[in-house]
This record gives structure tokens, C-alpha cells and sequence, in this order.
């Protein structure tokens, strides 16, 4: 599909993937305006990243001179025990060589060069891009490799099938109003009805998606509410440090819960959630992080509450049937950087009914 609305880029995604694998430095080799915004985020999340800013007169003549600077630069500036050097569409298209860069810059600090641009139909392509050196490099095993393959192909299909992906254009929307549909949660709670409180959320937004259900406690610490985490002990290691700290954080509210898949599995989770929906037979389901992962079968019949992070994931979680959506639009930004459950807008709206 063509698609008309902005969709993610495989570069963002390269450098989000560096930052995963404990990378300390990345290099962006093209210009200093490329990636700006995510590059800034993530050095909240002590990933620094770097950029040869290339001109226009590179764009002519090339920067291979400049990228070997850059690097040597990183190494004698910050001492990185990892480094990752990331092309660009301007590097890509004028042909640079980042391995030769490497080699020849003569750094002794472990270094893959990640080969990608923003040209690819799919933001994935710069995941695989980044694990594979990774794994060429032994930062990660062939079987883990073969694994996030896997799990990054389930997510594409979720977004192609239910998300975002679902159409050329969607209309960004802010959901539902938040103190609607908490005072529709509390009166469904006070009838006594029988629920089931999901977190299906992808890695760090993990951090606030949590905050939901923690809410969601504190408001019915005794009604017949179950609740579920995807914080099995399984994928890249920052993926693994957070999971650790969400779990404490969890068990140090005295709420209990199920484990169901892991952080990075958010998209390969659906039938076995949509599953245990079904054998637990509520009333309503809270759904936080990828509710769209779920399909349409295992919901029908159940009033549902979803919490996204994404304005354009509203209208199709209604088409699924969901009756009650509401968006926390500056997640991912606040979950940078932090080692603990943040509050979110929804979390603070549940509890002013304590």
C-alpha cells in the first residue's frame, strides 16, 4: 500500500535498536538535521548520538574523511564500550562505505556499521539492518537474531491488519474524553461486573501503559478484576533492565498479575491474549499499549477500554468494536530515559474517583 499519512522511519528505527542493544554512541552519517528530533529523545535515554553533518558539498564529493573523524572522535570524546554507524539517505545514495570507515578510522571500541536509509516501505527494515551486524559482531545470538525476524513480522501484520497501516490515510484523533469514559469504568466496577486489565505494550511504553492498571487497583483493590503483564524475561537487553524494573515496581503495589509475553512480543501476542479473554469470560476488558493486537473474535460481546499512544490508532480500535479509546498523546516522550512507572493522564484521571 501507498500510503499518503507520514509512517515511522527505518533509520529512527535503526537508532532505537542501537539503543536496545547498549550501544553508548551512534553515528549518523549525513546531515545534522537528519533524525533531529529522535536523535535528541534518546540521549535522554544515554544513547549519544553523533552526526558528521554532511553539506552540499559532500553530497558532491563524498564524506568518508569526514565519517573517520567523526568516529575517532566518539572513541577519544567518550570511551563507548559500543558504537554504532548509521547511514542516511544522503550516504546511501552517494554510495559511502561505512565498514571501510570503520576499519580505516582505526578504533579499537567493538563498532557495526548499520547500511539503511528512510527509502524503505517499512520501518522494520532498520531493525534487521542494525540486528544483523549485531549478531555478525556477537552482540546478540543467531537464534535471538531469527527471533525479533519473527516477532518484527508479527507486528508489521497487526499494523497492516488492525492499526495504523490499515489504510492510505487515517484521521489523527484524541479519542475519547478521559473523564468519560473513567466515570463509565468506575460505574461498570460498581456494578460488580467481572473484568479482565491487559498490558500489551511495546518495550519502554511499558513504563506508563502500567500506570493504567496500577490505577485501575487502586481504585477496585477487591473487585473481580485479573490482570495480565507482557513482562516475561525475553529480548534485547535494555528490553530485559526494563521489564525488571516495571515487575518491581508491580509487586511493590501488592497487585497481582499473570505474565504473558514479553516487551518486544507486543505483536505476536494476540491469539494468546484473545485466549485467555476467552476462557476468563468478563464483562469488560481494560486494554492498554496494543490493544488492536487482539483480534476482533476474542472481544465481541466484551465492552472494551483501550489506551493508545497513537492519534491514528483510534478509528480502527473502533472498528474492532471498541467502545471506549482514549490516547495518551506525549508517552513515548516521557518514558525516555526514566527507570520507573511514570503517571499517565488516564492513571491520574482513575484515581481523582478514589
Amino acid at each position: 500500500m501507498k500510503y499518503v499519512q507520514p509512517r515511522p522511519s527505518s533509520i529512527v528505527a535503526a537508532l532505537y535498536t542501537a539503543r536496545d542493544l547498549e550501544v553508548d554512541v551512534a553515528v549518523l552519517h549525513g546531515p545534522s538535521g537528519c533524525s533531529f528530533k529522535h536523535a535528541r529523545l534518546l540521549e535522554e535515554d544515554g544513547m549519544r548520538v553523533l552526526t558528521t553533518s554532511l553539506a552540499e558539498n559532500e553530497f558532491v564529493f563524498g564524506g568518508q574523511g569526514r565519517l573517520e573523524d567523526v568516529i575517532l572522535y566518539a572513541e577519544e570524546k567518550f570511551a563507548p564500550k559500543r558504537m554504532a554507524v548509521m547511514g542516511t539517505c544522503v550516504s546511501m545514495i552517494i554510495g559511502e562505505d561505512l565498514q571501510a570507515a570503520i576499519d580505516n578510522s582505526g578504533v579499537s571500541t567493538e563498532t557495526i556499521a548499520v547500511d539503511i536509509h528512510a527509502g524503505f516501505t517499512e520501518n522494520i527494515d532498520g531493525v534487521i539492518a542494525t540486528l544483523k551486524p549485531a549478531a555478525e559482531i556477537g552482540w546478540i545470538s543467531l537464534d535471538e537474531l531469527v527471533r525479533q525476524q519473527e516477532l518484527l513480522k508479527a507486528a508489521n501484520q497487526v499494523e497492516r491488519l488492525r492499526g495504523a497501516a490499515v489504510r492510505e490515510y487515517i484521521e489523527p484523533s484524541r479519542g475519547d474524553l478521559k473523564h468519560k469514559v473513567a466515570e463509565r469504568l468506575v460505574d461498570i466496577i460498581q456494578e460488580g461486573k467481572k473484568g479482565v486489565a491487559i498490558m500489551n505494550a511495546k518495550k519502554e511504553t511499558a513504563y506508563m501503559f502500567a500506570d493504567g492498571l496500577t490505577a485501575l487497583h487502586e481504585l477496585a483493590p477487591d473487585a473481580p478484576i485479573v490482570y495480565s503483564v507482557n513482562l516475561e524475561m525475553r529480548g534485547l537487553p535494555k528490553v530485559r533492565r526494563d521489564a525488571e524494573r516495571i515487575i518491581a515496581d508491580l509487586d511493590a503495589t501488592g497487585l497481582s498479575y499473570v505474565k504473558q509475553g514479553a516487551l518486544d512480543e507486543y505483536g505476536a501476542t494476540g491469539d494468546m491474549l484473545g485466549r485467555w479473554i476467552q476462557d476468563e469470560n468478563p464483562d469488560f476488558a481494560f486494554i492498554t499499549g496494543v490493544p488492536h493486537a487482539i483480534p476482533r473474535e476474542y472481544t465481541d460481546g466484551i465492552e472494551c477500554f483501550s489506551v493508545t499512544n497513537g492519534p491514528r490508532q483510534v478509528a480502527p480500535l473502533k472498528d474492532l468494536g471498541h467502545e471506549h479509546v482514549v490516547v495518551e498523546i506525549d508517552l513515548h516522550p516521557r518514558t525516555l530515559g526514566v527507570r520507573s512507572i511514570v503517571e499517565s493522564e488516564f492513571g491520574a484521571v482513575i484515581r481523582s474517583f478514589l
